[in-house]
């Protein structure tokens, strides 16, 4: 297959441009600005297409609007324009938090608690409204693994020998190593389930102590926890929204990553990823954890 992916460049595109080509698919990188009658005309050469480009972090809500929004109506026109099917990723902020003991379905009523979680739910809507459009919606919970960025301040800290554990106790989270991710969704670009949403993850949610433990495990085992008080965190929040206001871009944490580790936890259930897809996260956390440190050392990264 030819295979166009917005987004190509980014972490999880990387690897799925590596598990594409190593399938036999030829992968087509897609790069902004988009414009439609461009990518139409791309598309028509492809057979699928996957729109992983998109905003995570941000100063004002509006860039989410017009990177997760705005970019999806465009990649999602121009491939009914060109009649070619649709992986569009998402995100599990679209659908809003819940605990591991009640974790959340598709069927449940969405309830973002962020702008990015908002952004990434009116994206999913934008597909729902395109006449014509074959289309499949990935919500993938904490995408991890080599080559991830987001977690390697904790695995340097871990190596300094000293590990925040931040967040609400009790909290819990769907996670997925970002292997077992990209087999999600090479299989969502060759099944044939159309107009539908699901949830991506590993079947067993994750809580903060153990992924501190699992970063502490892969790279520094004697490194001492230190928990942070949730009053504390509050501050941090008010501090880093006003730094990230008087220097134009987003700090490690603000009022809206305080909001997510203020939450009960995000955990949601797996059962249409297996049922629909016939896919099953096989990596647990230790074990994606260890390889990830592994990745980071062998590239020089924890230096």
């Amino acid at each position: 297959m030819t295979i166009a992916i917005t987004g190509a460049s980014g972490f999880i595109g990387r690897n799925l441009v590596a598990h594409l080509t190593a399938r036999g698919d030829e992968v087509v990188p897609v790069r902004r600005p988009f414009e439609r009658r461009a990518l139409s005309d791309l598309f028509g050469r492809v057979s699928a297409v996957v729109h992983l480009a998109g905003l995570v972090s941000a100063v004002h809500d509006d860039d989410f609007v017009t990177a997760n929004v705005d970019a999806t109506r465009m990649v999602a026109s121009a491939a009914r324009d060109a009649a070619v099917r649709l992986v569009h990723i998402s995100s599990l902020a679209a659908a809003g938090p819940a605990p591991s003991s009640s974790p959340r379905s598709e069927a449940d009523p969405p309830h973002p608690i962020t702008a990015y979680g908002r952004s990434k739910l009116a994206g999913e809507r934008v597909l729902q409204e395109i006449d014509g459009l074959q289309w499949l919606a990935l919500r993938p919970g904490i995408v991890y693994g080599p080559g991830d960025r987001a977690m390697l301040p904790l695995f340097r800290m871990a190596r300094r020998g000293v590990l925040p554990l931040v967040g609400r106790a009790g909290a819990a989270y769907t996670v997925i190593q970002v292997g077992d991710a990209v087999r999600a969704i090479a299989a969502a670009i060759d099944a044939q389930v159309t107009g539908d949403a699901m949830f991506v993850g590993h079947p067993s949610p994750a809580t903060p102590r153990a992924i501190i433990d699992g970063i502490r495990a892969a790279v520094a085992p004697h490194a001492r926890v230190v928990t942070v008080p949730m009053a504390l965190t509050r501050v941090a929040a008010v501090c880093g929204e006003v730094a990230q206001r008087v220097r134009r871009r987003p700090t490690l944490i603000n009022a809206s990553r305080f909001r997510e580790l203020d939450a009960e936890g995000f955990v949601c259930r797996v059962d249409r990823l297996r049922e629909r897809l016939g896919v099953v996260a096989e990596i647990g956390l230790t074990e994606g954890l260890a390889q990830t440190g592994e990745w980071y050392r062998r590239n020089g990264w924890l230096s």
